[in-house]
């Protein structure tokens, strides 16, 4: 009984710092900074903090698990659109002089969450797969490999998507996508001490090995 509620707490605490980094990277994305002289959007660590939630969850929990969390966050980026949309259209109040600021910056976002939902869906279940291939045929060694390849590569699958389609024709385009994608390699190397001790606690609290911990009660 324990074990279930601990392996319930931390899935949740996961799922919800997965959604959490997702949408407000959307937001965050609206303004674009300069990183060591890459440009790059400000939601990118956010973002990056979601392969981290991803590649966690497929090692403890498995790639059932990990394709849930994924469709989940699919959902909530839908809800996002939604209510700023809503929020866009709704008649302001006579004393709030801010709407051109809110339109400016929200306005972008509808774009920016558009081109998430295409570069999210197609990145984040790549990298569940290749996390479990990479998982398979070195038989579950190398953790930092499977890591650190399969975020990479579906990290650059996503800059290449998220950017095109969020800001073609008003930005160029090629900068962003290299830049965003150095500094998400960058930030995968620089989390790997952090999905090792992750992976290790997991391990503890829930007394399972990978992929063999109860599924939580829904």
């Amino acid at each position: 009984m324990t074990s279930t509620h601990n392996n319930d707490s931390a899935l949740i605490i996961i799922v919800s710092i997965f959604i959490g980094g997702m949408t407000i990277s959307s937001v965050l994305a609206s303004k674009i900074i300069t990183l060591f002289g890459l440009l790059v959007p400000a939601g990118v660590l956010a973002y990056s903090v979601t392969f981290i939630c991803t590649d966690v969850v497929s090692e403890i929990w498995g790639k059932q698990r990990a394709k849930q969390m994924v469709i989940g966050g699919f959902i909530s980026l839908i809800v996002v659109l939604i209510l700023v949309q809503v929020a866009r259209v709704w008649p302001k109040a006579p004393i709030w002089h801010g709407e051109a600021g809110f339109q400016a910056v929200l306005g972008s976002t509808s774009r920016i969450i558009v081109a998430s939902f295409i570069a999210y869906l197609v990145s984040q279940f790549h990298d569940v797969y290749v996390f479990h291939f990479l998982k398979r045929i070195t038989q579950g060694r190398h953790l930092w490999l499977r890591n650190n390849l399969s975020t990479a590569i579906s990290q650059f699958i996503d800059s290449v998507l998220f950017i095109t389609i969020a800001f073609y024709g008003t930005m160029p385009v090629w900068p962003l996508i290299m830049g965003q994608w150095v500094v998400k390699l960058a930030i995968a190397l620089l989390d790997t001490p952090v999905f090792y001790f992750a992976v290790w606690m997991l391990h503890q609290r829930t007394g399972a090995p990978p992929e063999q911990v109860p599924d939580p009660v829904v």
